[in-house]
């Protein structure tokens, strides 16, 4: 357990990252009308890999 206690002031931060992109991500999502490929599949990517799933989002699904 002492370990965790460690590694937690440097978790925290990535923790609020990963939620940040994935909101943001969402609401873009939400609000866009169309995206490159069907909605439903870029939400279950942004929920499901956490951490890469909002950025390839951000930077392939957005149709200008």
């Amino acid at each position: 357990m002492d370990t965790l206690s460690e590694l937690l002031p440097f978790l925290i931060p990535i923790i609020l990252l990963e939620f940040a992109l994935m909101a943001v991500a969402l609401v873009d999502l939400v609000r866009r009308e169309r995206t490159r490929g069907p909605k439903w599949v870029w939400a279950i990517v942004i929920v499901f890999f956490n951490l890469i799933g909002p950025i390839a989002y951000l930077i392939f699904g957005r149709e200008e």
